[in-house]
């Protein structure tokens, strides 16, 4: 039975999609006015992961994730660049597909952009009008938090408290155009030389909240299955996105609410973030670190807890990845001298450890406890490969099954190849087998150590001399 740990509800909840074997997920996505850093990532490979989950789990999943390609950072941002906001938006979109592609993020089912739905968006709005829930002033258009009996459920706050906060970051200009501090804008007036839109209101553009309600009921429906994002999110953006949606539609907007923890740098485990410039963005990272290991790094930690970014825990994740490779290469070593047949015994040997490893991920998608049984299959899959006499579908068997599970974290396992073309390299192999039968032992060294400086490392093996490029 998955369970999964419901922010709305501070609880663990049996997960039952409206629509049996069918999830419509929604994901928050990023505002593209710079490239993505790995804060931003964590939560895209985080939900990423939990799409793979769902789908092993038998799902048809729906993923929707925006993209925000208008508002104050991207004015801000292009007229600095001097270029227009759709040209930034281009340039930032094509970004983030690149890197999310290197970091073997599947592509939404649909990436819908704020500007591609402002008729919507101008509707969706409107109607929030003309029932009271919003109003309209100077140019701006802004909800009535206080209307909406439940806000504050999320965020597990108060709305007095709520307002108090809310009172210190409320400009001198608001505050002469709401009736409210409490209240959020939904459509914002354009200032001169912005980009614009007409409405009923006159020109302008929509506020950030908006347009995750009408994206979300125009391509997953009125009531979702999950809507998930970063835990900075919940209060205002997710807790605005539920009182705009239910007083539109007069429904439950979302079943399940997910949040991803922060990433955290430094010896103050600081939030990374644009905003307190201590950011690394994954366009940069990938040029140095393999995007894998970065992928493994963050999937393997379980979604609602924080990560700390530091260069040894990068460094723990590549060798704990190199281990899981490491043993896949193994069994397919082993293929070159298996025998024929299967192995009844490594079958159900798999058939529990697929048992449970889903176990222990139906319980909030927990990822820690999932990946150290992937160890303990890696493992197994060890002890198989150095026995004298292996099968060939077993070895098969057991590959498949550590490629199906790593892939759930987006890890892609594939065999390197042995064939070294250079027959000089080939001949020093020989020949260091023969000084070690000699028991020349300086030879057989300094032969392993000179390949070693031409990238090849060589693995002795029950089975004889192993060898593969570093």
């Amino acid at each position: 039975m998955l369970t999964i740990y419901n922010t709305l509800t501070r609880k663990k909840e049996e997960f039952k999609p409206l629509h049996p074997g069918v999830v419509n997920m929604y994901v928050c996505g990023p505002t593209v006015y710079n490239y993505i850093h790995i804060g931003n990532a964590r939560s895209a490979i985080a939900f990423d992961t939990v799409r793979r989950y769902l789908e092993f789990k038998g799902y048809q999943v729906n993923y929707v994730s925006n993209f925000t390609d208008v508002d104050d950072k991207m004015i801000k941002e292009a007229h600095a660049e001097g270029i227009t906001v759709p040209q930034l938006a281009a340039k930032f979109i094509k970004a983030f597909m690149e890197d999310t592609t290197a970091i073997n993020i599947e592509p939404a089912t649909k990436h819908p952009r704020a500007t591609e739905n402002i008729p919507e968006i101008i509707s969706f709005i409107q109607k929030l009008v003309d029932n009271g829930y919003a109003y309209e002033s100077a140019g701006d258009v802004y909800y009535r938090a206080r209307k909406f009996k439940h806000y504050g459920q999320l965020s597990g706050q108060s709305i007095d408290d709520l307002e108090v906060g809310a009172s210190e970051h409320v400009s001198a200009d608001e505050i002469g155009k709401k009736e409210d501090p409490m209240d959020f804008a939904l459509w914002k007036a354009a200032k001169p030389g912005e980009i614009s839109w007409d409405s009923p209101w006159g020109k302008g553009r929509p506020g950030w909240h908006i347009e995750c309600s009408v994206m979300s009921t125009k391509y997953l429906g009125e009531t979702i299955d999950i809507h998930a994002g970063g835990q900075d999110l919940e209060f205002p953006h997710h807790e605005n996105e539920i009182a705009q949606s239910e007083a539109a539609t007069g429904k439950k907007f979302v079943r399940y609410w997910m949040h991803n923890g922060f990433v955290t740098i430094g010896k103050d485990n600081e939030k990374m973030s644009k905003s307190l410039h201590n950011f690394v963005t994954v366009h940069d990272i990938i040029k140095t670190v393999d995007p894998q290991v970065l992928r493994f790094f963050m999937a393997t930690t379980q979604y609602r807890r924080p990560i700390q970014y530091s260069k040894d825990n990068l460094t723990d994740a590549q060798n704990n990845l190199n281990h899981i490779q490491t043993a896949y290469d193994n069994l397919a070593y082993r293929k070159q001298d298996a025998q024929a047949g299967d192995d009844e015994a490594v079958t159900k040997q798999l058939a529990d450890f697929t048992t449970r490893f889903t176990e222990v991920m139906d319980d909030d998608i927990n990822v820690q406890n999932g990946i150290a049984v992937v160890y303990e299959l890696v493992k197994a899959a060890n002890t198989y490969a150095q026995r004298p006499t292996v099968k060939q579908a077993a070895l098969q068997a057991y590959q498949n099954k550590l490629a199906q599970l790593v892939g759930i974290f987006g890890i892609k396992l594939v065999a390197h190849s042995n064939e070294i073309d250079d027959e000089r390299i080939k001949q020093l192999i020989a020949e260091r087998n023969q000084a070690r039968k000699n028991k020349d032992f300086a030879r057989s060294d300094q032969i392993r150590d000179d390949l070693k400086k031409q990238g090849i490392i060589l693995e002795d093996t029950p089975q004889g001399t192993r060898y593969k490029k570093e």
